[in-house]
């Protein structure tokens, strides 16, 4: 495997771990050290693209353009290039959203049908074709997948508990490890492990709260009894932090383990191209 290889693995690595500054800085670091090259020209695009932001658009697309240039046919490029067009607004960047059309005729050149960049262009052709109900369709299915995770996250942190530790190797519990220890972090340890029933139980008390205040005569109306849900919002916050900092602790561990990767990769290409050939002296004149 030569060095850019090396490269683009640790950035498909890292992109899976929602690492994207750090796919960006792979990604470069590759550039800087083996000179241009299309698929770390790629990651470089889609680790921009990925934060949805003007900024990191145009980065995106300068990227894909310098990929395109030193590979005009390069599937990965050309994709990803249309999905970043797809995405842009027609009356803010016309000339980006104009290349749509270009740029599919020549995938459809390249891929065959029902190839994998066939099948990936059609989901995002579909995708920018889709309507309002088609939002709420994916916003819902968005937050089943969502629930999903949560009431996953939940049974392996539960059984941690009562393992008496938690994974910190594991990337979905690697920031709980902090919060999960100690009196203080009970509720949030019970959000993790009884999601449902904390909503639940704050609902009626929130619903009982106010009833009780308006039945006892003291307001006429109440909303008192929604402050209750600013200790489980606080929580869910909590929570959150903790998601993100296991997030940072394993893209940074993965950029630790890659930094050795590279360098032994490194090492042992600059070994072979040191070493004499059989019979040779160091200086190549084959004399002893």
């Amino acid at each position: 495997m030569d060095v850019a290889q090396q490269y683009a693995q640790q950035c498909s690595e890292l992109y899976a771990a929602g690492g994207f500054a750090a796919v960006r800085r792979t990604a470069q670091a590759g550039l800087d050290q083996v000179g241009p090259t299309a698929v770390l020209y790629r990651w470089l695009g889609q680790a921009h693209a990925a934060e949805d932001e003007d900024d990191h658009d145009a980065e995106a697309e300068r990227a894909y353009r310098s990929g395109l240039a030193l590979a005009p046919d390069d599937l990965g490029l050309l994709v990803c290039y249309l999905e970043l067009c797809l995405r842009a607004d027609a009356f803010d960047y016309p000339v980006r959203a104009g290349r749509v059309a270009t740029l599919r005729a020549r995938i459809d050149e390249l891929a065959p049908d029902g190839s994998p960049e066939s099948r990936r262009v059609d989901d995002a052709l579909s995708w920018a074709g889709r309507g309002y109900w088609d939002d709420l369709i994916a916003a819902a299915g968005r937050g089943e997948l969502q629930q999903a995770e949560s009431a996953e996250l939940g049974e392996r942190v539960a059984g941690a508990l009562r393992a008496g530790t938690v994974d910190a190797a594991s990337p979905a519990t690697a920031g709980e490890d902090m919060l999960l220890q100690g009196r203080a972090n009970a509720p949030l340890r019970y959000l993790v492990t009884h999601r449902t029933a904390a909503y639940v139980i704050t609902c009626a008390a929130a619903l009982g709260v106010n009833r009780l205040l308006v039945t006892t005569g003291v307001v006429t109306f109440s909303a008192w009894g929604w402050l209750l849900w600013i200790p489980l919002f606080a929580t869910e916050g909590k929570l959150r932090a903790a998601r993100k900092l296991a997030r940072e602790r394993v893209v940074a561990r993965i950029e630790a383990r890659h930094v050795l990767e590279t360098a032994v990769v490194v090492n042992a290409d600059d070994h072979s191209e040191a070493k004499p050939r059989t019979g040779d002296t160091p200086d190549g004149s084959g004399h002893h």
